[in-house]
């Protein structure tokens, strides 16, 4: 579980979890589509942090720096469970 006393600890910039999953309800929903969609968490200048996405096919440097930004709150929790602490600083 993700708290502010790791994204704290953690270097600008770092990419400190990534995974798959499906394009559907009970997945990362994005537009429904059904395919894989490949999620990258990176943390960013001031402890605060986002997900990026995109589909499976794209490298996890190529979502980081092109990817689009997940939003959803269920969908950030499906991809990084984190204490409501680090949830306040996700950077939407």
């Amino acid at each position: 579980m993700l708290t502010h006393q790791m994204l704290e600890a953690m270097p600008e910039g770092t990419i400190f979890a990534t995974g798959i999953l499906l394009d559907n309800e009970d997945g990362l929903f994005m537009t429904g589509s059904g395919k894989e969609l490949r999620w990258v968490a990176v943390r960013g200048r001031i402890a605060d942090w986002t997900i990026y996405t995109h589909f499976a096919d794209k490298s996890v440097e190529w979502i980081r720096a092109q990817g689009d930004k997940v939003h959803n709150n269920r969908n950030i929790l499906k991809c990084v469970p984190c204490d409501d602490t680090a949830l306040a600083c996700y950077r939407y």
